[in-house]
C-alpha cells in the first residue's frame, strides 16, 4: 500500500498540529489545507534533499532536519524547513530543467526518475511554494500509512 504525504501549509506548528484531526482532505479547511495542498508519494526528506542540493548545491550531509510538531500512532506531521520552498520561488525554467536533471540521475527505491516526471513535480512545487508565500504559511506534510 505504501505511506501517502500531503503538504500542506500553515501560519505556525499549532494550526498545523490540527489538520490530521480529520484526515479528510475536503474537510482540512481552506486554502492550502484544503484543496491547495499537495499529495504525493515522495518523502519530505527526499524533497529537501533534492530542492537545496540539486538548485541551491548544498551538500547532502548539510540539509536541516525535518521538525516533528505531531507524531500519533496513525499519523505525524513535520515541519519543512522554509529553505525547502523559499529558493524555487526565484528561480526560471533552466535552473527547475537542470535540478530535474540532477535528481534524475540520483536512483532511489525504484531506480532512476524520468526528468520530465520530476521537472513537472518541480513545477508543481515552485507553484505550492509561491501559494505558501502570499499566504503567510510555512510547509508542514502530514504523513499516514
Amino acid at each position: 500500500m505504501g505511506v501517502t504525504y500531503k503538504y500542506f501549509g500553515a501560519p505556525d506548528g499549532a494550526t498545523a498540529a490540527r489538520v490530521p484531526i480529520s484526515m479528510r482532505p475536503e474537510e482540512l479547511g481552506g486554502d492550502e489545507l484544503g484543496m491547495n495542498g499537495m499529495f504525493t508519494k515522495i518523502k519530505p526528506e527526499t524533497m529537501a534533499a533534492m530542492v537545496l542540493t540539486g538548485i541551491q548545491g548544498v551538500p547532502l550531509h548539510k540539509v536541516p532536519p525535518l521538525e516533528l510538531v505531531v507524531l500519533h500512532p496513525d499519523y505525524a506531521v513535520v515541519k519543512l524547513p522554509t529553505t525547502v520552498v523559499d529558493p524555487l520561488r526565484g528561480i526560471g525554467e533552466e535552473a527547475v530543467g537542470a535540478a530535474a536533471f540532477i535528481w534524475s540521475t540520483v536512483p532511489d527505491r525504484g531506480g532512476p526518475r524520468d526528468a520530465f516526471n520530476v521537472y513537472q513535480l518541480l513545477h508543481e512545487w515552485q507553484d505550492f511554494s509561491h501559494r505558501l508565500h502570499e499566504a503567510g504559511h510555512q510547509p508542514y506534510c502530514l504523513v499516514w500509512p
